[in-house]
This record gives C-alpha cells, structure tokens and sequence, in this order.
C-alpha cells in the first residue's frame, strides 16, 4: 500500500487559531494513522484557563492569606490547590 505525502502542521499563534484550523481540515493529510504514537511527550502543553468571581465571607479570605502566608504562596495559588486536592478526593471515592 502507497502512503501518501504528508502535510506539515503549521504553528499557530492561538489555541483559536488551531481549533478553527483542525474544524476545517482532515487530519488523515497530516497524520500516518498506521503509525501511531504511544504516549506522546507535550512539554508545551499549557491548560485553558477561566477566570471566575465567587464571593466569599472576609473571615474565610482572611485566614486563607494567614495560610497562604505561612506557606509563602499568593493565597489564590492557595485555594487552586485546595480545590484541587478535593477533586481528587472525591474522584477517589
């Protein structure tokens, strides 16, 4: 069986720019399904982030800052890794 000649993946400025990029094109022209690779390597993978608003009670901001502090790590970075230990928690059960 003949493999035909591959396209080369542009690079892209934007997540958006790649998403609307493969919603337009057929990936069997840039990819060799025979020849899959296992357990990729994306050193440069980086996630979507969302900013959110949540109101919170003082008390419960203040003492996380007090934590955060102890910690020596802005109280936001704080409350993702609480949030996430969590999750993790109850996907766990």
């Amino acid at each position: 069986m003949k493999h035909k000649k591959l396209k080369e993946i542009p690079k892209f400025k934007s997540e958006d720019e790649e998403r609307k990029f493969w919603g337009k094109m057929d990936a069997s022209d840039y990819f060799d399904w025979s020849k899959p690779i296992v357990n990729p390597v994306m050193p440069n993978l980086k996630p979507t982030f969302t900013s959110i608003s949540m109101r919170m009670p003082q008390f419960m901001i203040d003492d996380l800052k007090m934590i955060a502090h102890r910690k020596d790590m802005p109280y936001q970075a704080l409350m993702k890794n609480f949030i996430a230990e969590k999750i993790k928690e109850e996907f766990a059960h």
